[in-house]
């Protein structure tokens, strides 16, 4: 039978609410987030998702015995073949609720490796993929290795060849990762040069940012006329895809749609795929997508900028900001947010689907490129005291002096706030 007409795995996912953790995310979400990652592999089927409430975390299980048998007879019910716990698990605490369970344990990092791996499309986002999955395993005596012999079909933690392996033999990986090495230093030196071709083109980088999941795909289809794979899943696109825009001023760009980022990323993953997001780096703009009708939007957002931070761009690159999903809040909200962006520099709301906003986003693109302040004197009546308060909030006043007539004020503006003090 074709790998492809396989059934797929009967799943459920676990959150632990560790009330310990001060770091914990609202359980809720997390949950939902944990249960679109799942979604997110084809080869899943998700029939149960639970909060488990934890005062602390048990050592050797996680889970207190109590609620492991609970959730065992839950488990033999529904014929689970796999558990998805949404957090880190040791390897003693991952093979002992195997033991218990009778079933395959994925903690977090496992199952964003899988993703990763179903998703990676170039050669160095696959050999990006085996080396942080290989290191993981590395850990885990229970895990095999021999996916990396396979053409395609994930990483063998979910099934497949090799999944019966009990013990990886640490130098075999030792060797492996030492081969990959090898092979992803010639592909980076050509990516390498294929950087150094198109610093040649006389062409700014934009690059689009965001949670996983925060419609950049969609944007990025729809200006580009592009069939990148977008998709309401979380790690729809994992390879940077480039391409040449020509924006309504005539100006010409290049657009890169990036991997999404998502909060609790394990830090050999972000490390790996630091050359997978070169673009960023290199980028001459950064365009910050989000999903404005997510209830974790902040949250969201907060993480993006941290991830952007560890890769030195966060406050070095200009940035703008798009409140994407407009078209997912009733009126009354998407009334709030449209008026709370056009108020504010540097955001603007947006629909990727049916193209709200969009003239409006590539024309500030444009100015943002350019070398944009100016200089200019206005002459307001004392009567204007919306408008020079405005004035005052964007902090682009450099003078202010009273006349017998009203004031006079230099300002110095980009003309995308010009644009917007004339609808003051």
């Amino acid at each position: 039978m074709e790998e492809t007409d396989r059934p797929a795995t009967r799943a459920w996912v676990l959150h632990p609410d560790i009330k310990s953790d001060r770091n914990r995310r609202a359980a809720a979400p997390a949950l939902d987030e944990a249960v679109a990652l799942a979604a997110a592999l084809p080869s899943l089927e998700v029939f149960g998702a639970t909060v488990v409430s934890l005062p602390k975390v048990q050592p050797g299980y996680l889970f207190g015995s109590g609620k492991i048998e609970e959730l065992n007879q839950q488990f033999k019910a529904e014929e689970i073949e796999l558990v998805l716990v949404d957090g880190h698990l040791s390897p003693v605490q991952q093979r002992n609720l195997e033991k218990d369970w009778g079933v395959k344990i994925l903690d977090r990092t496992g199952l964003i490796l899988e993703i990763f791996s179903d998703r990676a499309r170039t050669r160095e986002g696959v050999l990006q993929v085996e080396m942080a999955a290989l290191s993981y395993q590395r850990t885990r005596l229970v895990r095999a290795w021999t996916h990396l012999e396979r053409q395609r079909g994930g990483l063998g933690f979910v099934g497949g060849p090799g999944e019966t392996q009990i013990e990886a033999d640490r130098r075999a990986i030792d060797e492996q990762l030492v081969r990959l090495r090898r092979q992803l230093d010639k592909v980076v030196k050509t990516r390498e040069l294929h950087r150094k071709a198109r610093a040649k083109v006389p062409f700014p980088i934009v690059a689009l940012v965001g949670y996983t999941n925060a419609g950049k795909s969609t944007l990025f289809n729809r200006v580009t006329g592009a069939e990148v794979f977008a998709k309401d899943m979380l790690f729809a696109t994992l390879d940077p895809t480039m391409r040449r825009l020509n924006l309504p001023s005539g100006e010409e760009i290049i657009l890169s749609d990036t991997v999404g980022f998502i909060s609790d990323l394990p830090t050999e993953l972000v490390a790996s795929f630091r050359a997978t997001l070169e673009e960023v780096l290199d980028a001459d703009l950064i365009v910050h997508v989000r999903d404005i009708s997510h209830e974790q939007t902040e949250e969201q957002s907060e993480d993006v900028h941290t991830i952007l931070q560890s890769l030195g761009v966060a406050e070095t690159a200009p940035m703008i900001e798009v409140w994407n999903k407009v078209d997912r809040l009733d009126d009354e909200q998407a009334d709030a947010v449209r008026t709370q962006a056009e108020r504010t520099e540097d955001i603007f709301a947006i629909s990727a689907i049916t193209g709200e906003g969009l003239d409006t986003l590539l024309d500030a693109i444009s100015l943002k490129l350019r070398p944009d302040h100016m200089i200019e004197v206005l002459t307001l009546p004392f009567s204007a005291g919306k408008a020079r308060a405005w004035l005052f909030a964007q902090g682009v006043v450099e003078a202010d002096v009273q006349t017998d007539e009203g004031y006079q004020m230099t300002v110095k503006w980009t003309q995308i706030q010009k644009d917007r003090y004339a609808r003051v």
